[in-house]
């Protein structure tokens, strides 16, 4: 741990005695360090082989070590001469690859000079076609999902390259042009320090790693595990015109799957959509690029639209939030609840891209956060109970629709209807249905807070239990299911009641209707 040391090597520098005067001489002794020269300037034990050392120097010598120091090769690059070897890099995929980052801009050479060694450094190769003068080298790093992926820092930006460094092209986005000092990659992320400019991160290279540079055809990602919490997260919608937040505020992670995908340039024509399937192939939720044409806003007192997928040709990215479909509204009234779907379980799901004739399909994983101690079971349990109400409001709601609809039918309908004994019994069937109606949703709520003076009727009641339920951590508690019990068995009875309006009262008046040479109301 550092209380004693031993010499491990001999002096593996150039050791040239006239350049290692007085700093600063011969003018001032400054004695400040940075004019020291025949310095070891990069020390690297191979990630894959205990005892294998590589030393780098500020005057242009590399070595090797295979016996944790006993013995030393020079195995510096010919021609290489008095140079800065600023960084070495031991590829993570094959132990007897090895890069090294060099440069002589002390010596007003700007040249690039990378290389790269497949046998333990006995030979070199230069590795710098595409990286223009003057963008002077200074680190080299390879990806370790990706072989052959490299990251290259340079004195006028970053540079990547797909083929072990045969090429490079820039890899700027909107990193400023600085020059790049030190590259690390850590748990997916491609952390850059800059010379005055900070240090930067770019986050999820997985999808650098499965990039495929030519494909001109769809492709669907491969997602990073996602966890089933709660946050906030600026990243977790489009993300297009989001340049970061103020200097005061981090950003935090998606909250929820984040999926990539490219695209052909497709017509207007031919919709997008992404099935999300759970492991036993049923589909838990669906996106489409097809704006809902019956969406209605409603004060905020519904539900919000659904997130529609981007068709731009080139890369994409959706988030899902990892729930289940978002409940319907009843539109005109106003309701106060989140409408949301419930988180669903850890486990793997399968996510289907399908454009016309196209499609793709990976598989991506939600894993439980480890803070949560809820059990397999729990989060099965309330999966279930959720699901179940989430469908028993969806039939709520679409009956609720359904009704109002043949309503407005029946009103326009009794205006034609001459025979007195017809008209009178159409309009108890419509003082029956306006009855059910206002059982089940309050009209007069507009805006917020007017549950005050309009008291909430019976689905409201129900999307107040579904929101109570909704839990962050998945867990159901007695009192949901006591609720639940005696809402489903009110439930009964207004579904008898909206069953026979759908399948006898309203069939039977329309068959009237039609006799008496009069439009028949459509459900």
């Amino acid at each position: 741990m550092g209380v004693t040391w031993e010499e491990m090597s001999p002096d593996l520098t150039r050791d040239i005695d006239a350049k290692q005067g007085n700093g600063g001489g011969p003018y001032t002794n400054e004695a400040v360090g940075a004019e020291n020269y025949g310095t070891l300037a990069y020390v690297l034990e191979s990630p894959h082989e205990a005892g294998v050392f590589y030393t780098g120097s500020d005057d242009g010598y590399v070595h090797i070590t295979k016996d944790n120091g006993e013995s030393w090769q020079n195995i510096t690059p010919k021609n290489l001469g008095e140079s800065l070897v600023n960084a070495i890099e031991v590829s993570p995929h094959d132990k007897s690859t090895v890069y090294i980052a060099t440069t002589k801009y002390k010596f007003n050479d700007h040249t690039p000079a990378l290389y790269k060694s497949t046998d333990y450094g006995s030979s070199w190769v230069g590795i710098n076609s595409g990286i223009p003068m003057g963008a002077f080298t200074r680190v080299v790093r390879e990806d370790p999902m990706r072989k052959d992926l490299l990251y290259a820092g340079t004195e006028k930006g970053l540079y990547l390259s797909w083929n072990g460094g045969k090429t490079w092209k820039p890899f700027q986005l909107n990193l400023p042009k600085t020059p790049i000092t030190d590259i690390k990659i850590h748990q997916g992320n491609l952390i850059i320090a800059t010379s005055g400019r900070a240090f930067w991160i770019l986050d999820d290279l997985s999808l650098l790693s499965q990039y495929e540079p030519g494909n001109a055809g769809m492709k669907l990602y491969q997602p990073n595990s996602a966890m089933n919490g709660s946050w906030y997260s600026r990243m977790s919608g489009d993300i297009s015109n989001f340049n970061g937040m103020n200097t005061l505020s981090g950003v935090n992670p998606a909250n929820g799957m984040v999926v990539y995908y490219e695209l052909p340039k497709l017509a207007d024509s031919i919709p997008l959509t992404m099935d999300i399937l759970d492991a036993s192939g049923k589909v838990v939720r669906t996106f489409t690029s097809e704006k809902d044409k019956d969406y209605v806003p409603n004060n905020g007192g519904g539900p919000r639209p659904a997130p529609r997928l981007s068709k731009k040709e080139g890369l994409n990215r959706f988030v899902w939030d990892m729930k289940t479909p978002i409940l319907p509204g009843v539109p005109g009234a106003y309701i106060e609840a989140r409408f949301s779907g419930h988180v669903v379980p850890p486990g793997m799901y399968t996510i289907r891209l399908k454009a016309g004739s196209m499609a793709k399909t990976v598989n991506g994983e939600i894993k439980a956060m480890p803070t949560y101690t809820t059990t397999p079971e729990q989060y099965q349990e309330f999966h279930t109970l959720m699901t179940d109400m989430e469908q028993r409001l969806t039939e709520m709601h679409t009956m609720v629709n359904t009704l109002y609809k043949v309503q407005g039918q029946l009103k326009e309908v009794l205006k034609e209807v001459k025979d007195s004994a017809l008209k009178a019994e159409g309009e108890e069937l419509l003082k029956q249905l306006d009855a059910w109606d206002k059982d089940m949703i309050q009209r007069k709520s507009k805006a917020y807070d007017d549950v005050e003076n309009f008291p909430n009727k019976f689905t409201a009641e129900y999307l107040f239990l579904i929101d109570a339920t909704n839990s962050t951590i998945p867990r159901v508690n007695q009192p949901s299911k006591d609720r639940k019990a005696e809402l489903d068995a009110q439930w009964s009875g207004y579904k008898a009641r909206a069953n026979s309006f759908l399948k006898t009262a309203v069939p039977e008046f329309n068959k009237k209707l039609w006799e008496a040479g009069i439009g028949a109301i459509r459900i």
